[in-house]
């Protein structure tokens, strides 16, 4: 018997009480030469027993849920966006639309200068400046993604603001 047909007959009958003589003891005694097999019967138990137990704690999900319902009336949402777009954050958002702002600020202005460093200069004179197409492309790209990463995330703000609706 090999230890594909073991493992099935462990699956069939989970640990029941029911499961056959016959059928546990092939079990028990491929387990006693197949230690691989004797390993993941180990981490079976420990699994099967560890559901059983609780270990699992249930999510108390309900009053958040509820809120959230509660907060779905459209008259609380409209209240509730407004606050939120005194304040200059969204709901949605983890991130200010000021911190955007400043980290693409940071981010042009150090993908730029790179080209002012005295390693680039090093570069350029043993590479006869065969790089610079490559290196344009690729600051632009991270450029234009991260351009379009922040424009959708923020297009509700930004269509308000530039009075696109």
């Amino acid at each position: 018997m090999n230890c594909r047909e073991i493992m099935d007959m462990v699956y069939e009958y989970d640990g029941d009480d029911s499961t056959p003589l016959l059928v546990q003891l092939r079990i028990r005694l491929h387990s006693f030469f197949c230690l691989q097999c004797a390993r993941e019967l180990e981490r079976y138990a420990a699994a099967r027993e560890a559901l059983r137990s609780g270990f699992f704690t249930p999510a108390d999900l309900e009053e958040s849920v509820m809120a959230r319902i509660m907060r779905e009336d459209p008259a609380e949402a409209d209240e509730y966006e407004e606050e939120c777009a005194m304040e200059g954050t969204s709901e949605e958002a983890g991130v200010s639309f000021r911190s955007w702002i400043i980290t693409g600020i940071v981010m042009f202005f150090s993908l730029s200068t790179s080209f002012f460093s005295l390693n680039f200069t090093k570069l350029a004179i043993s590479q006869d400046l065969s790089f610079l197409l490559p290196m344009g492309i690729t600051i632009g790209a991270v450029l234009t993604i991260y351009c379009t990463i922040f424009i959708g995330s923020h297009i509700k703000e930004l269509s308000e603001k530039f009075g696109l609706r």
